[in-house]
């Protein structure tokens, strides 16, 4: 009797890409807090160094961003960039990473809890803003302008989030076969360069978790014993958690690295 022997499955990491995960996109609307000065202005400041005014650029400070209450909001701000990336992988458009399918749920509550994070932070702020208009108004002098600053500050600082669709629309096949098979190339081209990214983002990384940690445990420095923090080791196994979620296995070198790193 004759037995069929099913073809042996081969790992393809941009396939997997495409089949486990989605595009996501974040992205900030945030007070600025430093202003160019009005040409009147430019040309004074010129003036003093007996330059001209079209080669001098200067910008004035509005806020004192080290106020505790603006220091907590700008916090929140790297809290939610540092998780975004975590959970993600690089994609070539900017704004866009690619997180996985099972991860979406946990995403979107975690996002809403930052969301509520930053409109308390905010809030917070808000209660100090006529201060910090006070303070800006006795260190800028005439530079003041009441009207370099917002009514309220509740819509100057906020996140968003959404899941932009990178594949081909499937209108496309019936209206335009050609067109549509052209848009998949270039959207295989985009998941291919993905996969690079992956890769280059963990050794790039990996390089500087191994090199911080040599550091820290190489002599001395300046005569004084360098200070070897738990810290290093917990990010180096961090990194370790997330290679295991995140890897395509597109690259058995590096593969072969990390685990043994690891072990």
């Amino acid at each position: 009797m004759s037995t069929t022997l099913e073809p042996e499955t081969t790992h393809d990491p941009i396939a997997q890409l495409r089949m486990t995960m989605c595009a996501t996109r974040l992205s900030f609307t945030w007070l600025g807090v430093r202003k160019s000065l009005s040409a009147e202005q430019t040309a004074t400041a010129a003036d003093q160094f007996e330059a001209e005014a079209k080669f001098v650029s200067a910008r004035k400070k509005l806020l004192d961003t080290n106020h505790p209450k603006f220091k907590a909001v700008t916090a929140i701000k790297g809290k939610i960039q540092q998780y975004w990336k975590s959970l993600t992988l690089p994609y070539p458009e900017p704004g866009v990473r690619l997180i996985k399918h099972v991860d979406l749920e946990v995403f979107q509550k975690q996002m809403e809890r930052f969301q509520r994070e930053l409109s308390q932070a905010v809030k917070e702020l808000e209660e100090h803003f006529e201060e910090l208009k006070r303070a800006a108004k006795n260190r800028l002098g005439q530079l003041f302008n009441a009207m370099d600053y917002p009514a309220f500050l509740t819509s100057e600082f906020q996140v968003f989030w959404d899941f932009p669709s990178v594949e081909p629309p499937d209108y496309l096949r019936r209206l335009n076969p050609e067109l549509y098979e052209r848009e998949c190339r270039r959207v295989a081209d985009r998941f291919d360069q993905a996969v690079e990214l992956a890769e280059t983002a963990f050794i790039e990384e990996f390089h500087k978790l191994l090199t911080h940690l040599t550091d820290r445990l190489s002599g001395n420095q300046d005569g004084k014993p360098k200070v070897f923090r738990d810290s290093a080791v917990d990010n180096l196994r961090e990194f370790f958690q997330r290679f295991k979620k995140l890897n395509l296995r597109s690259n058995e070198e590096l593969d072969t690295v990390i685990h043994e790193a690891e072990c």
